[in-house]
């Protein structure tokens, strides 16, 4: 798929994901089922696994839940309330397991025990013990900032107002799930969608009275800050929250190994009608807390759990036509029409059929009976096609050659890599002179990850570019007010609106304005790195005159790809004058340099060979942590080699002919004051 592509369909699946988020939390009036919705949720986060350049800080990778209602008052969590990955196949499992062995520097043979928990559809909380009584207790809401939801939480029976347990710790918060039994909720089903939505609901009465009223549970499952707890696995925990007067799952297990994991998913999908409760899965911890600990968090989840969601939901429908998508990058995604059909409560009009060689794979056809399916995938896709119910006059669908905005030829990249040519056709013409590409390239600009302008979203930039009032970035910052106001649906007060949002954005971060600029390849992460190499947006223009591209080389995470991305940007006159222009009108803020109070300040190294008892990834953190830095290739800016066992002899020759110090693992921990 086409990198365009790939970004709107990734930014507008965020925007929905933040609407149902608003009726999901904010509202208790969920839009679409549970399924659904966390489909959704996943289906972005798989996307900016797949995608690297994919980053929104309202995705469900970035923060969890929703802004805290204006309702309750608002406390922020001492330890953060994560969310978890997702996995749908014992494929993904196997990867997940495979990954935390690679991370911990383990062999293939090591044995992993796991807490499986069933996963219910409530709602979180977080119950603040003190002394062993219950002081405060909050919603999940955003994942770092809670609802102080106290009061309500305090009718619920389950939860106990003080526990006089010696080995009660001094101060922890117990968390867990909110929710109604099934048989509970027949009575409410008048008032409610479903238990979730009835728990969400009730919790969130102004009056702890009315809260009383309804059937709540609690079953706890972990905690988040804890001050004298002494336990060391999940399942030992779990069976203190038994003796401390908490109810837990009856379905909890701690199993080894992902075939035995599989055998419990399934057993327990089999029983999931027969429970009086909703799960829409089976949660899996490291049972070591140990191990827990070391492996630590990935933005908004742990590495240590993942969420093994049960089956995906399809239905069977028929392709009314073939459409194809222009993206930022010139990517053509191809998106079939269908014929409404309800999926798991939602009326799926759409789907994805990802791209050419997709289409020609499945023989995916205008008029075809196709099973459509909502799991890991971005939007709803095409499973297969009921060759029995094809059409006598079926014709092949022949994707298009010429670009059916700006008739430009559309071409299929080189992959150095695989030595193929890549998936996705794009148009040949990436610059401004696409109308589609130009279009979207300015709603990337405006978006919120980029510029972040208020009031400026998709709608107004394809009106406004319709009357002709912006054809380039900098054409943002010089609109003509007066015939904005004279404009249906336009006042005076909504244009004073705009031209303050506009005018708020002119001072923005070098970051943002390299990722706003819409280079393929170059997400939020890499617009970050280059700022920080480059420093200032002079120096950034400075590359094309230069031709110093190279340097970019020496920059840990951007490799080839995003070089030749960035030199092809500068090959394009247009994107030249587009960001002379922009500098003229824009104050953009030099890259701050990296925490700089550690004890690797100032200093950069690279690694060689596998070292001892750690994962790369876990020395690279620990020097970032430490404000030290990572670079890809010996050269003059390079200060210490850090050899482990079997380096590389070409990086240790150059590293000597530099006279760069070489360091073995124990003499690079000790720099840190630890050992190995």
């Amino acid at each position: 798929m086409e990198k365009k592509k790939i970004e709107d369909l990734y930014n507008k699946k965020i925007k929905l994901l933040n609407q149902f988020n608003k009726f999901y939390y904010d509202l208790s009036k969920p839009k679409v089922s549970d399924q659904e919705y966390d489909k959704l949720k996943n289906e972005i986060i798989l996307l900016e696994k797949k995608y690297k350049f994919l980053k929104s800080t309202n995705s469900p990778s970035q923060k969890v839940g929703f802004k805290p209602s204006k309702n309750f008052k608002k406390l922020s969590h001492k330890v953060p309330m994560l969310s978890l990955s997702n996995a749908f196949s014992e494929e993904d499992l196997k990867n997940f397991e495979k990954k935390i062995i690679n991370y911990l520097d383990k062999k293939d043979e090591f044995e992993i025990f796991y807490s499986a928990e069933p996963k219910i559809d409530g709602i979180s909380a977080s119950i603040i013990y003190k002394n062993g009584k219950f002081i405060t207790g909050l919603s999940r809401g955003d994942g770092k900032e809670g609802e102080d939801i106290t009061e309500n939480l305090k009718t619920i029976k389950d939860i106990p107002d003080e526990i006089n347990s010696k080995n009660f710790p001094k101060e922890i918060d117990i968390r867990g799930e909110v929710f109604i039994k099934n048989s509970e909720f027949k009575k409410l089903s008048n008032k409610f969608a479903n238990p979730r939505n009835a728990a969400s609901g009730s919790l969130r009465q102004k009056d702890p009275n009315e809260t009383r009223k309804i059937p709540l549970n609690f079953i706890a499952y972990t905690y988040g800050y804890e001050k004298g707890l002494e336990v060391e696995t999940q399942q030992e925990f779990l069976e203190m929250l038994k003796h401390w007067g908490f109810k837990t799952n009856h379905m909890n297990k701690t199993i080894k190994g992902v075939k035995n994991l599989m055998r419990n998913y399934n057993d327990i999908e089999k029983q999931r009608n027969e429970l009086d409760f909703d799960i829409d899965g089976i949660v899996y911890k490291i049972n070591d807390f140990k191990l827990q600990k070391r492996l630590g968090n990935i933005a908004n989840a742990p590495r240590w759990a993942v969420a093994h969601k049960f089956s995906a939901n399809s239905g069977v429908s028929k392709i009314l036509n073939i459409d194809i998508q222009i993206g930022r990058t010139g990517a053509l995604t191809p998106v079939a029409k269908i014929q409404p059909v309800n999926i798991g409560g939602v009326l799926v009009s759409n789907a994805t059929l990802h791209n050419e060689e997709e289409i020609n794979r499945k023989d995916i056809r205008i008029g075809d009976t196709v099973l459509i399916e909502r799991a890991g995938d971005v939007i709803p896709h095409v499973v297969s096609v009921d060759l029995k119910k094809r059409g006598k006059n079926s014709k092949e669908f022949k994707f298009p050659l010429n670009c059916p905005s700006c008739g430009s030829k559309t071409i299929k990249d080189f992959n150095n890599t695989t030595k193929k040519e890549d998936a996705v056709r794009r148009c040949s013409n990436e610059g401004y002179n696409c109308e589609k590409v130009a279009i979207e390239k300015i709603k990337h600009f405006v978006s919120k990850e980029a510029f972040n302008i208020d009031g400026f979203g998709k709608k107004i930039v394809e009106n406004f570019w319709n009357l002709n009032l912006i054809r380039l970035p900098q054409d943002i910052f010089k609109l003509d007010y007066s015939k904005i106001e004279a404009l249906d649906g336009w006042g005076a007060q909504s244009v004073t609106n705009l031209r303050y949002s506009i005018n708020l954005r002119k001072t923005i971060s070098l970051e943002k304005f390299i990722y706003a600029l819409g280079i393929r390849h170059i997400g939020l992460e890499n617009a970050k790195l280059i700022a920080i190499n480059v420093k200032s947006s002079k120096n950034f223009l400075l590359l094309s005159k230069k031709n110093n591209f190279d340097d970019l080389l020496n920059i840990d995470g951007i490799g080839e790809t995003q070089m030749k991305s960035i030199k092809d940007f500068f090959l394009n006159n247009t994107n030249i004058k587009v960001m002379n222009e922009l500098e003229k009108i824009l104050e953009i803020k030099n890259a701050k340099n990296q925490k700089a109070d550690g004890i690797l300040s100032n200093k950069t190294f690279m690694l060689t060979g596998k070292l001892e008892g750690m994962s790369r990834a876990e020395a690279k953190s620990l020097i970032e942590e430490n404000s030290g830095s990572i670079v890809s290739n010996v050269s003059k800016k390079l200060n210490f080699l850090i050899i482990g066992d079997k380096p590389t002899k070409r990086k240790i020759d150059s590293a000597k002919e530099m006279n760069i110090k070489i360091l073995t693992q124990a003499e690079w921990l000790k720099m840190l004051n630890k050992t190995a």
